[in-house]
Order: structure tokens, then C-alpha cells, then sequence
């Protein structure tokens, strides 16, 4: 009996940190890649800068921004993203394999698979956008 006191004074005293936590829905901000200067016919080097729609997800919001330059994809930026672990690492994968594919058919990342249908259905509705 006289350990059971003690023992249930430093769980609950170490649980209460646990019951206090409340995760942040901000937004991330993500490296976009450098463009590069290059020689580009004066048609393909205009830019367009196209807002996906906001994407509500169990995990928070997802808005993603693409800027085209021609009809290629430049880069990727979030707008909207939940601070979440999964979506710190896997939003760099997503952006990468965006760049790679120029599309939004990319695979998931494993381990962040709201986070990566979120982004999807953004850089999509921001493709679509572009095509209007």
C-alpha cells in the first residue's frame, strides 16, 4: 500500500501532459526549388501562379499554390498544411515527385496517406484550375 500512493501520483502527474496536448492546425512552409534561369521562347517563359482549392482532412487542411511557367509545372508551395510529423516529411516527397511526374498522379507516401490525398486533390483542382 505504501507504493501504490507514490506510483499513482507520478502517472497521473505524467499523464498530464498527455491531456493537455492540443495540436496546432497552421500552415507549413516548404523549400521550393530554385528556378533556373534558361533560354525559353518568350511564350513558355510567362508564369502563372494557380491556388488549389482548401482540402479538408481528418488531419486539418491541405491548399497547395503551383506556379506554371509555359505549360510545365515550376514549383509547389503550400499554402495550408496541419504541423503534423507526417506532413513536414512527406510535403517535400510530394512536391518532388509533382516536379518529376508534372502531373498529379503521384504515389502516396507511405506512412502520411491523408497528408498525401490532401495534397493530391489540391494540386489537382489547381491543375484543373489551369487548364480553365
Amino acid at each position: 500500500m505504501k507504493r501504490a500512493i507514490p506510483v499513482f501520483v507520478l502517472t497521473v502527474a505524467g499523464l498530464i501532459p498527455v491531456w493537455r496536448y492540443h495540436p496546432s492546425t497552421g500552415a507549413v512552409e516548404t523549400a521550393q526549388p530554385a528556378a533556373t534561369p534558361t533560354s525559353m521562347p518568350s511564350s513558355a517563359s510567362s508564369s502563372r501562379v494557380v491556388p488549389g482549392t482548401a482540402v479538408s482532412t481528418t488531419k486539418g487542411v491541405f491548399q497547395v499554390e503551383v506556379t506554371f511557367r509555359g505549360d510545365r509545372i515550376a514549383s509547389v508551395r503550400m499554402l495550408q498544411a496541419p504541423h503534423h510529423p507526417q506532413t513536414r516529411w512527406a510535403v517535400p516527397e510530394l512536391i518532388a515527385e509533382t516536379l518529376k511526374a508534372q502531373n498529379a498522379h503521384i504515389d502516396s507516401v507511405s506512412g502520411a496517406t491523408i497528408t498525401s490525398q490532401g495534397y493530391r486533390e489540391s494540386l489537382q483542382a489547381a491543375l484543373d484550375a489551369k487548364g480553365s
